[in-house]
């Protein structure tokens, strides 16, 4: 397989226009600061005639850990294409760090490191070659190339596998790897496309960490997912796009609190019983034998539902908010009618 990297690719002619488009009131980043990335009423429509992007515009401020979301189709892929200049735009314009990618392609990819969805690399090649390579197709010079490659295998767990046929690696493994490798130009800008897909949930959490790390040394995070959770653990901003557009942009948290419905789970002593008791407005389920999940209006008080849990026998010990918000989110904006038109 191939091992080119992003903008490794000829420069293609494209057209680029700046009109603004529908979604510019949606820029969150700081008007006198550059974002890391800027798109500006883009639109791309293929050659079948499917319009992929209806004029989308956003901004991702620098040092953000942003989510894109989406439903299957929805145009996350070829934004994400368009920014890491592998699909030509039809119209509009992308900047990265105020550098434009159609004026000066070159000089845009290099701030950009991507991890794209599916594993790109050589799997007869040992991590350590696969690094020391990649780095050295941008310039960096060999001996530099070995010093990070030891930290990103070092900060991937991966350095006691560095002399290792890649092939033998875990799937887990090789997820950590595709990201040490985009690490290797130190990229201003790291565009994540479904990094933990295939991964389960224990190798997942870890790969978290590696990312918040990564993200605190200064590294803007673009993160598109379909573990929702993933995204609201990680990222701080998000923009949702659905048949080619931006239907919400802005602060998780204050996307977030605009749900009308608050969840909880709830820990209890003794085994539920069989039969939950009905509590007016709420929405009672039974996760396992000893913990209860409930759904609630926001203006309900919560302590109406200890009361009637507690007539009912059942002993509440310990309780957390529910970490699904944004599924509900998601599912709610997306699954709207006027959305689909």
């Amino acid at each position: 397989m191939s091992q080119h990297p992003v903008g490794a690719t000829p420069d293609r002619a494209t057209a680029n226009s700046a009109a603004p488009g529908a979604d510019a009131a949606l820029r969150d980043a700081p008007s006198d600061k550059v974002p890391a990335l800027r798109v500006t009423d883009l639109r791309k429509t293929y050659g079948n005639g499917v319009e992929a992007l209806k004029g989308v515009s956003l901004d991702v401020a620098e040092g953000d850990f942003f989510a894109l979301l989406g439903p299957n189709g929805a145009g996350k892929s070829t934004l994400i294409g368009i920014v890491s200049s592998l699909v030509n735009l039809t119209s509009g314009s992308v900047e990265i760090f105020g550098t434009d990618i159609t004026r000066r392609r070159s000089d845009a990819m290099r701030l950009i490191g991507l991890v794209p969805q599916e594993l790109n690399f050589n799997l007869f090649e040992k991590p350590l070659d696969i690094l020391v390579n990649y780095a050295g197709f941008y310039g960096v010079p060999r001996k530099v190339a070995l010093e990070r490659a030891e930290v990103e295998l070092k900060r991937a767990h991966l350095w006691s596998k560095a002399q290792m046929t890649s092939r033998t690696l875990s799937g887990g493994m090789k997820r950590r790897l595709m990201i040490a490798r985009a690490m290797m130009t130190r990229p201003r800008l790291l565009i994540l496309d479904e990094p933990t897909a295939g991964v389960d949930i224990e190798i997942r959490r870890g790969m978290w960490d590696s990312l918040q790390e990564i993200n605190a040394s200064g590294t803007t995070i673009i993160l598109t997912t379909h573990y929702l959770e993933e995204a609201e653990h990680l990222c701080r901003n998000l923009a949702i796009i659905d048949h080619g557009s931006i239907i919400a942009s802005g602060p998780m948290r204050s996307l977030l609190a605009e749900l009308d419905v608050q969840g909880f789970v709830l820990d209890t002593d003794g085994v539920l019983p069989a039969t939950l008791p009905v509590i007016e407005g709420a929405t009672l389920r039974a996760r396992d034998a000893h913990t209860l999940d409930i759904d609630m209006p926001r203006e309900m008080d919560l302590n109406h539902i200890f009361v009637a849990l507690d007539a009912a026998g059942i002993k509440v010990r310990s309780m957390r908010t529910k970490s699904n918000r944004l599924e509900e989110l998601f599912v709610r904006m997306t699954a709207r009618p006027e959305q689909s038109a």
